[in-house]
């Protein structure tokens, strides 16, 4: 298509108006393509000024969301920031992609977007396409080079996000570099910033992680990225003080596998991960997809394997001396009794147990229909610390030879720990442990690491990731058990919207190690079983603490599902509360939870779920545990209820 033609081009059937005529001449920016979304709510405008810069901007029914932001990138030995001359733009075309998923939100899923694609060449006549994605719920840009230079590398991306002034923000610091426990951070461990302005600058000076979020007037938007492979480094925000403008930042350098590097590194054809901008109201961010939406399809691989489900974990109450034989044992009992389908075995149980008693643990495990997962330190000397297994799986040869005996001892998965953080060598050590595991069948759980960005839909044996400040850190520090519910409410608006999150939550008896009160209701512990998705979820119960749980609490747990199928967004806001249905076969689950330490009272349409009957968990009263309430849904079809500060409650709709 030539590009006079290109520029007068109108698709009524993708909503794509493209205008042109002049471009560089202009004295000022120019106007050069406009897309819409299936639904026509969302606009993306495309700029290109005079000398040669490209800018984008949003609207959401008509109201500016992302002011005039920058485009382009910064390579070793070209620029593609300025001086750019707009060649082509693609014929408009319709994005359709259904995928199933047992560890998100959603169990079938369609992706609808319109895509265009725009190519410029800089002043050495190279070329840069601009891939943009338009979807009901936001929008999605990468760049593509079909051509490579030898040893050619980004240095640095100039795409920005710009918000009006008066925005607001809800942010994780990231954490520097070789600071914090033994060296191991950056590890997205920190609590959120909350409602702060635009231009606040990171108290740790190393940016914002995502997925970021941010209030412009009445419209939400939850920035993050997607389709991270291993020839690109993870990425966060960066902002100047004051600025509302939020830039992409690179990996610390010191963020690398031993002896590799930090940088981008090309690929034919060489694409960038999307810069993912979900675009509209809690509900639209509660319930979006986007963040995986934008993720490759899922590799080949046998997936027979892959079950979702939930775990009994020892470490959480009784710490590092009781990852001996007889106590995991004892938890192995437990999930059994539950109905849980695994046992995580942590820390130093390759000395602490032993690998033959491991593998007798494993017979016995079987025999109670309970899958055994065991824990690694991936550290190489990216830190100092000296928990182990250490260092069985810095190379494939290491990790096969590991992974094949786990395999003959009928392990099922494998929890990995303390990560080096983003750079490019350490994306790809990610990437390899996943493939290698999925070779040998073994599920994979990274703690102490990076955001998934939606590899759990390309990579399905990733069922779950810590980068959340979790409940662990409730057993160590009484502020972290202060602020948790004020925490855990910012969840699902950030950190939990996408990505499976190893929170470890669901204490409903008190923690047994260590002399932090728990500030946190039962009612509230119990909902955080259906609030949080993780693809196994990690109970932070005790069989101990259980006993004294009602049975038919105790019956809620063995019979909650192991996914879901769908969600609504109910009520919330971040850091506030959050009330969330979500469905699994024809049964809804309604949880919410109190961030505050003030009464809120909640009001519940009930009859929307069409269903008969509503049982409801909620605060205990006279020194129980819990309160059960039965109710015939078609006579009491709005039901309200109080929630204590710090509290929650659960429903279950039949």
């Amino acid at each position: 298509m030539s590009l006079k033609n290109t520029f007068f081009l109108v698709c009524f059937l993708c909503g794509i108006s493209v205008f042109g005529g002049g471009i560089c001449n202009q004295l000022r920016a120019q106007q050069v393509a406009q897309l819409q979304s299936p639904d026509k709510s969302i606009t993306l405008n495309v700029f290109i000024s005079a000398s040669g810069e490209i800018q984008y901007g949003v609207q959401k029914a008509g109201v500016s969301v992302i002011q005039p932001s920058a485009l382009g990138v910064t390579m070793k030995s070209h620029d593609f920031t300025q001086g750019l001359k707009l060649v082509t733009v693609s014929k408009p075309e319709r994005i359709a992609d259904r995928y199933r998923t047992k560890n998100a939100k959603k169990s079938n899923i369609l992706y609808l977007a319109n895509q265009l694609v725009m190519s410029f060449t800089n002043e050495e006549e190279k070329e840069m396409d601009v891939i943009f994605r338009l979807s009901d719920d936001g929008l999605a840009f990468r760049y593509s080079f079909s051509w490579v230079d030898n040893n050619e590398t980004i240095i640095e991306e100039h795409s920005s996000f710009t918000f009006d002034k008066a925005t607001k923000a809800w942010l994780q610091p990231m954490a520097e570099a070789k600071t914090g426990f033994e060296h191991c951070q950056p590890s997205y461990e920190e609590h959120y910033l909350q409602d702060i302005p635009v231009g606040t600058v990171s108290p740790l000076k190393s940016g914002w992680v995502y997925p970021a979020l941010f209030k412009t007037k009445d419209t939400w938007v939850l920035i993050t990225e997607a389709a991270l492979e291993g020839t690109y480094c993870g990425t966060r925000l960066v902002n100047e003080p004051a600025s509302p403008d939020y830039s992409i930042g690179f990996a610390d350098p010191r963020e690398v596998f031993t002896g590799g590097g930090y940088l981008p590194e090309n690929n034919k054809p060489w694409l960038t991960p999307w810069r993912v901008v979900t675009i509209g109201s809690l509900k639209t961010i509660v319930e979006s997809t986007l963040g995986t939406d934008l993720a490759p399809q899922a590799i080949d691989m046998t997936q027979s394997f892959i079950k979702p489900g939930k775990a009994s974990w020892s470490w959480i109450n009784s710490k590092d001396d009781m990852i001996v034989y007889d106590e995991q044992k004892k938890y192995i009992d437990f999930a059994a009794e539950m109905n849980w389908q695994y046992c995580l075995i942590d820390a130093n149980w390759d000395t602490q147990i032993g690998y033959d008693k491991i593998a007798e643990l494993s017979t016995y495990a079987k025999q109670k229909n309970v899958g055994l997962i065991l824990w690694y330190n991936s550290a190489g000397d990216w830190n100092t610390i000296t928990y182990h297994p250490k260092d069985v799986l810095l190379t494939k040869e290491g990790r096969e030879k590991e992974f094949s005996r786990l395999q003959a001892m009928g392990i099922k998965g494998i929890k990995i720990d303390f990560f080096g953080g983003d750079g490019r060598s350490m994306i790809q050590y990610y990437i390899d442990i996943l493939n290698d595991a999925a070779k040998y069948k073994l599920l994979v759980n990274f703690h102490g690491a990076t955001l998934p960005r939606g590899w759990q839909k390309t990579y399905p044996n990733l069922v779950t990731a810590e980068a959340i400040y979790g409940m662990e850190m409730v057993t160590f520090d009484q502020g972290a058990a202060d602020k948790q519910a004020n925490h855990c409410a910012m969840l699902p608006f950030t950190r939990n919207a996408f990505d499976p999150m190893d929170f470890t939550p669901m204490n409903l008896t008190g923690l047994t190690y260590s002399n932090c009160i728990r500030k946190t209701t039962p009612a509230f512990e119990l909902a955080l079983s259906v609030l949080f998705l993780s693809g196994i979820q990690h109970y932070a119960q005790s069989p101990e603490g259980m006993a004294k749980v009602p049975e038919d609490v105790k019956d809620f747990l063995i019979t909650l599902p192991d996914y879901w199928d769908d969600v609504k967004f109910l009520d919330g806001f971040p850091g506030k509360y959050a009330v969330i249905a979500r469905r699994s076969g024809n049964r809804w689950y309604i949880a919410g939870i109190n961030g505050e330490k003030n009464e809120k009272k909640i009001n519940l349409d009930l009859a929307a779920f069409n269903k008969n009957k509503a049982t409801i968990f909620t605060e205990g009263t006279n020194g129980e545990l819990f309160s059960k309430t039965g109710l015939n849904v078609l006579k009491e079809k709005d039901y309200s209820l109080v929630m204590k500060g710090n509290g929650g409650f659960v429903v279950v709709l039949d």
